[in-house]
């Protein structure tokens, strides 16, 4: 957060983005609470999308995210104010970044 709240100190114009990954055992008040705190700091993008353990030696998975909950999530990023969410399982950070740029 102190990282991009200084990238927008520098220069306001900047369109900066995080993005976080669900199913870890997050409740959705925490969820939202990120996306806040996020937004507080002036953060415009968001990704958000399904942990997905990459192998048996990795933390598991607790809970896979419904696609209404994704679509619940993305809708209330839109009205925190992110200039571009999305929301989904298969959504990493990256992802379809240059609608991000466009919107």
């Amino acid at each position: 957060l102190i990282l991009l709240a200084k990238v927008k100190e520098l220069n306001p114009h900047i369109l900066t983005k995080s993005g976080i990954m669900l199913g870890l055992g997050e409740k959705e008040e925490e969820v939202v609470e990120v996306m806040e705190d996020l937004r507080a700091v002036g953060c415009g993008a968001l990704t958000i999308g399904q942990y997905l353990a990459p192998s048996r030696h990795h933390h598991r998975v607790m809970a896979y995210i419904t696609p209404a909950q994704f679509a619940q999530y993305q809708r209330r990023g839109r009205e925190l104010g992110f200039r571009h969410v999305t929301a989904g399982p298969f959504v990493r950070s990256s992802y379809r970044a240059a609608e991000a740029l466009s919107d």
